[in-house]
């Protein structure tokens, strides 16, 4: 799932989209459509004409998922208004979110956490700066060829069948295509969608009864475990060995426990035996996690850590719980994109990366460098910063 953007300013960047080969690379998917399940007809209907939507170029460039710091992201989404908001709102639905909650055995402060990053409880709904329909975004994201190409195709795919289903209109939805309160895309839509008002329609966007059951059944088929948490902070003694924190394998909680790890509020874990992996996001000096398997879950739900640990601390924080322990490395001075790139190819170059060259510097980029740093002597944290682009340019020169 990709996170609703929200933009003071959308202005056009690069040379405009050409109405003839949009016209043409629309064409040349039709036979593809069909094939997926939706009518010759349909997609005729709902092509013809359609011109390409100017803003989703620049919007695609800016996820903040990927751009921003996590505790900037963090912060900027898990703050006193949306956590009031959010309490408010949970209270006004509680016996939804109750019933929800026990039919599916999904945590309901988590809907709630998901529901206050993705819409804000809904309220960015009406904003039509923001909500359009995403038959035409979904057309123009897939002509962008972006390394999503056949995840955004299967969505404008599935948002056409959505279409039909609905009468021939488009759904509405974010520049992405995620649809309705907890914004789900369309081939999960397809996949978990879930009447959860009975009425006999699946409408994400006007009953949030509807997008609450979605989204709780999504998380039950990505492998939500009920009753577990997401995770814990916790305190990491000083001569770890960082190269155990990898989400590769999943261990038991008293394997860290037995190497010195512990809750950062001094209670004891819960299930000695519950499977985790240890994550630390900004190295070993900012705060670190023990992460459950229902953390990668949240990852299945929008790939971002960025987006997971938001929603992970929104979560605890509409229960009544506290901020993070262990200060974040504001000082930090992150490498920009040609020098992640940079990064990335010198870890390919040596033999300790074999992923793409494209500047994400994600779980697998981290491994790669904490390779590095432990085969210098360094703790082998992970932790890619400025620094980095510096010690592997000379080591590959």
């Amino acid at each position: 799932m990709r996170h609703l953007v929200v933009l003071l300013v959308l202005l056009m960047t690069g040379p405009a989209l050409a109405q003839s080969d949009f016209s043409a690379f629309l064409a040349s998917l039709k036979n593809e459509a069909v094939a997926s399940g939706v009518s010759a007809s349909s997609y005729d209907a709902l092509t013809s004409g359609l011109t390409p939507d100017p803003r989703v170029p620049k919007l695609v460039e800016t996820q903040p998922e990927f751009t921003t710091p996590v505790w900037d992201y963090i912060e900027t989404r898990v703050n006193a208004g949306r956590i009031s908001r959010g309490q408010t709102a949970l209270e006004r639905n509680a016996p939804l979110f109750s019933t929800t909650g026990q039919h599916f055995g999904v945590d309901p402060y988590l809907l709630g956490a998901i529901w206050g990053i993705e819409t804000d409880y809904g309220a960015v709904l009406g904003n039509a700066d923001l909500i359009r329909p995403i038959v035409r975004s979904l057309a123009t994201v897939t002509f962008q060829h972006r390394t999503r190409y056949a995840e955004d195709k299967a969505d404008f795919f599935a948002a056409l069948r959505l279409a039909e289903l609905n009468g021939g209109t488009s759904p509405i939805g974010s520049w992405a295509g995620a649809i309705g309160h907890l914004q789900v895309n369309p081939t999960n839509v397809i996949a978990h969608g879930a009447d959860g008002d009975g009425d006999g329609r699946i409408d994400l966007h006007n009953s949030l009864a509807d997008a609450l059951a979605t989204s709780a059944k999504f998380l039950l088929d990505l492998g939500y475990q009920p009753g577990m948490d997401w995770g814990f902070e916790v305190d990491v003694p000083q001569n770890f060995d960082y190269l155990l924190a990898s989400r590769d394998q999943l261990r038991p909680l008293n394997f860290f426990a037995e190497r010195g790890i512990t809750r950062v509020s001094g209670r004891p874990f819960t299930n000695p035996n519950t499977p985790v992996f240890l994550y630390v996001p900004t190295g070993h000096t900012g705060p670190k996690f023990l992460m459950t398997g229902n953390y990668l879950v949240l990852k299945g739900y929008n790939f971002s850590d960025s987006y997971a640990m938001a929603v992970a601390h929104l979560t605890d924080r509409l229960k009544g719980g506290g901020s993070y322990v262990t200060p974040w490395p504001r000082n930090t001075a992150f490498p920009d994109l040609a020098q992640r790139q940079s990064i990335q190819q010198s870890l390919k170059t040596l033999g300790l990366y074999d992923g793409a060259v494209d500047g994400r510097l994600g779980p697998i980029t981290q491994a790669a460098y904490a390779r590095f740093q432990a085969a210098h002597g360094e703790i082998a944290d992970g932790f890619i910063t400025r620094a980095a682009a510096e010690a592997l340019s000379s080591a590959t020169r």
